[in-house]
């Protein structure tokens, strides 16, 4: 495809009508992976049907953007402990499944396509693949690394093994398998997955959404102020306590610089952080405007001079890009992120601004760098703007439907 640009629209058409269903352990509207896809799919001539968690008010059905959400009636329980995680697994995997069986006996999906985690959710589509019907399986990331993040002091050896030996279930099980970037690939591979039945399909924003001619922009430092943001989860995962003990460092190191900084997510960590930036007294310089729409994160970038990305370095994140910085940079907005190998695989270091994991001095001087080098912070800007454009959703939508439109008439009766 030459236009980067292309409308999901264009989308080249496969076999017209095949319903498809997908299972998905989220609340569908607030997971932008399983939307694109989705959404491309229908705009692609396929009735789709997402079978997702259930927030609290939501209707048990609704369509958006054409796209069918059966409601399972299962919250998520973010931050609990593992108990809670495995009691609300299963309840989804046997209300999911139930569900799942039922609707095709009216609709006779042609596809079944389940997003992980957890990756054992792939079995919730067992009565649907004896009866020939394809399976793909959407490895988000890697279970065991994740689970070793999150939960350390139950990530013992054996709880391990277990671990990889439901996610060779799944694979073993689906007929294919999709995953994020280059490095879980290489993973899969070297796991012992035949590289023939994994497709890498980026988790990139679409250009459509993110295009910031369609959201009025604000010029850097417009009033005079930096304005720092963040969206995203308030989770472990993600060091946005580092970030505010920079901003809280900037108003030692350059007390004439106003910095605020804009956080917009949930998650366990919110109160914890809220704390630390009344103690760092920056209270009045960091809000939280918890979780917005997916639609509207464009907006709230295009608001911000300077977009943060940052992550610790663990295992599990050494593997995993943040779609956060390719949103940024999509914006025209300089990005900062903790430097992590596949944000170096992904955009070099000329595009995209590095700081040590951890290390809010480096994260605070790299900010003032962005504000005093305008000649480099304007080219920057422009190359990480390129390279997204060259791995945007609407490239990535061509292999996606390739792979769906394969699965869909190789299915054996």
């Amino acid at each position: 495809m030459d236009d980067a640009r292309l409308s999901p629209n264009d989308v080249r058409r496969g076999p017209a009508g095949a319903p498809v269903a997908m299972l998905t352990h989220s609340y569908y509207e607030e997971d932008p992976r399983v939307r694109r896809e989705a959404e491309t799919l229908v705009r692609a001539g396929h009735p789709v049907d997402v079978f997702a968690l259930r927030r609290p008010g939501d209707e048990p059905t609704a369509e958006v953007e054409g796209v069918r959400v059966i409601r399972i009636d299962v919250q998520r329980h973010q931050g609990a402990g593992l108990g809670t995680y495995l009691f609300e697994y299963a309840r989804f995997f046997a209300a999911a499944g139930f569900a799942l069986a039922r609707a095709h006996a009216r609709r006779r999906y042609r596809l079944v396509q389940v997003h992980s985690p957890p990756d054992i959710l792939a079995l919730a589509a067992f009565p649907l693949r004896v009866r020939g019907v394809p399976l793909l399986l959407d490895l988000h990331e890697a279970m065991p690394e994740f689970f070793r993040m999150r939960f350390p002091r139950a990530a013992n050896p054996l709880v391990q093994v277990v671990l990889r030996l439901q996610e060779r279930v799944a694979i073993r099980f689906a007929t294919h398998t999709l995953t994020v970037n280059d490095a879980l690939v290489a993973r899969l591979v070297h796991l012992g997955v035949r590289p023939e039945r994994v497709t890498l399909v980026r988790n990139t924003p679409s250009l459509e959404r993110f295009d910031p001619g369609r959201t009025p922009a604000r010029a850097f430092m417009a009033d005079g102020s930096v304005r720092l943001v963040y969206t995203g989860a308030l989770t472990p995962t993600y060091e946005v306590d580092v970030a505010i003990r920079a901003v809280a460092r900037l108003g030692d190191t350059h007390p004439s610089l106003p910095v605020e900084f804009a956080i917009y997510g949930r998650g366990d960590a919110e109160g914890d952080l809220r704390a630390l930036a009344a103690e760092l007294g920056v209270g009045d310089r960091v809000s939280f405007a918890g979780r917005v729409p997916l639609d509207a994160v464009p907006a709230a970038v295009a608001a911000a001079d300077i977009g943060i990305a940052p992550t610790r370095r663990d295992p599990f994140t050494e593997m995993s890009l943040s779609t956060k910085i390719l949103e940024y940079a999509a914006m025209g907005k300089p990005a900062i992120c903790s430097d992590l190998p596949m944000v170096a695989l992904s955009f070099g270091s000329d595009a995209v601004w590095l700081y040590p994991p951890g290390d809010d001095a480096a994260l605070a001087r790299v900010i003032a760098e962005i504000v005093e080098d305008r000649g480099s912070r304007e080219a920057r800007v422009a190359r990480a703007a390129g390279a997204v454009a060259g791995m945007a959703w609407e490239r990535e939508a061509e292999t996606y439907i390739e792979v769906v439109d394969r699965l869909i008439h190789a299915r054996r009766p």
